[in-house]
């Protein structure tokens, strides 16, 4: 037998060796992360700082809690949002669009762009602080850096989703290795962290930052864009799709624990630090001139360059996602350049106003709490049809759940209205 027929008569299926076979999976793998990545950025973004900062500084560890309840209220709804996108190559937006009344896309519509604005408000204006305090650039030039840089890193879009996809991974993580640098060096009392982790506490005066902190965390913006983004990945074969769901859980569960541990480290050391010692801290400025005396300035320096990429990250994640909503409830049609000049006018009023940016930002994430409906119930309502999900239909078990988590937010709304109309928010 001559050498090259006896190399095509070899069995094709040879088994791997151990580290082949790891090299294989992993490979396999790392071809579904990124989008989850992508959209965690949503769950790290400057609201988070405004809310998390505010939470600690007031109210120590006790409402650490709130980010792990979030988390896990934000893993269900993203792995649902992916599930929508992958079973169907269609975005939860063009769904709606297709199967709710006119009347109600506008009204859904109307909803998500209130959203988006208060997404994009927290998020440029993170991008514009981190600029002035890191750089000292006054904050009229900082907020025209911000949108500069937010125009290229979208308009990168056009090579491709990937590449967007690893730039923002590199922001992430430049987040997440500041942030848990600082979390250590703050020295927290690992007891209390345990401890508040676990047993929730609230209280009339720590519920308005409590809801912020929700709002902060599952974003309504997010929840549309992440069934358009897994599309990048999808074929139209059955089996493919099911692996395509597997891997896309991986990577929801390996993007939103990162920035759980992020947003706990942002509770973390703003409890450690700033009500450590007896200091109530009411403005991201103040949080970073407070950390220089108190930790050095490579501390001051990690938390605003974790702020600067945030909301660099966090912005163009925003105008993909207003794409999505715009195109997909009522057929618009905006060029980026137009949408994002929009979005940045209400930060550039509040910076021109004088406004406390801190301020600003907890109030966006309480207005993304009360958003956060208008995203969740048609995401329950689209992936529990048979005739759009075929057998990626929601099972009862997970329509309990979902059904649980609006009922859950809808009530801490409901109370925060009532403290607020009742003078005691």
């Amino acid at each position: 037998m001559k050498e090259d027929q006896f190399i095509t008569s070899l069995p094709i299926n040879l088994p791997l060796i151990p580290g082949e076979e790891i090299k294989t999976k992993a490979k396999g793998l790392l071809k579904y992360l990124g989008p989850a990545f992508i959209v965690s950025v949503a769950y790290m973004d400057p609201g988070n700082f405004g809310t998390n900062i505010s939470g600690g500084s007031q109210f120590g560890y006790n409402l650490l809690w709130v980010i792990l309840w979030s988390n896990l209220m934000a893993i269900f709804v993203q792995i649902l949002s992916a599930k929508v996108g992958i079973a169907t190559g269609v975005s939860l937006p063009v769904h709606c669009g297709n199967v709710f009344s006119r009347g109600v896309n506008w009204f859904l519509w109307t909803i998500a762009t209130l959203a988006a604005m208060a997404t994009d408000l927290a998020e440029f204006l993170g991008g514009v602080l981190g600029f002035y305090l890191l750089f000292n650039i006054p904050l009229v030039w900082s907020a025209i850096l911000t949108g500069f840089i937010t125009y290229f890193i979208c308009h990168m879009q056009k090579y491709g989703q990937q590449i967007v996809e690893r730039i923002i991974t590199t922001m992430v993580a430049v987040i997440s290795i500041s942030y848990i640098w600082e979390m250590f060096m703050s020295s927290p009392e690992w007891g209390q962290v345990a401890y508040h982790v676990a047993v929730p506490m609230l209280t009339s005066d720590s519920l308005l930052v409590a809801v912020g902190m929700l709002g902060a965390t599952v974003m309504p913006h997010v929840i549309y864009l992440h069934s358009h983004l897994v599309q990048n990945r999808r074929t139209n074969d059955e089996s493919d799709c099911v692996h395509h769901l597997k891997m896309a859980k991986i990577d929801v569960f390996v993007a939103m624990n990162m920035a759980f541990i992020v947003n706990a480290a942002m509770v973390i050391v703003s409890a450690a630090i700033f009500k450590g010692n007896g200091l109530t801290v009411d403005s991201i400025e103040a949080a970073y001139m407070t950390l220089q005396p108190l930790m050095g300035n490579m501390a001051a320096g990690a938390f605003g360059l974790a702020l600067l990429a945030s909301g660099l990250s966090s912005s163009t994640v925003g105008t993909m996602a207003g794409e999505v909503i715009l195109n997909g409830f009522v057929g618009f049609d905006i060029p980026i350049s137009i949408r994002r000049l929009i979005t940045m006018l209400p930060g550039m009023a509040i910076i021109l106003a004088g406004i406390n940016p801190m301020s600003a930002l907890v109030t966006s994430q309480v207005v993304l709490s009360f958003a956060l409906p208008g995203a969740i119930i048609p995401l329950l309502l689209i992936s529990n049809k048979k005739e759009i999900m075929g057998r990626f239909k929601n099972g009862t078990m997970t329509n309990i759940l979902g059904w649980i988590i609006i009922c859950m937010i809808l009530t801490l709304n409901a109370v925060l209205l009532y403290l607020i109309f009742s003078g005691q928010a």
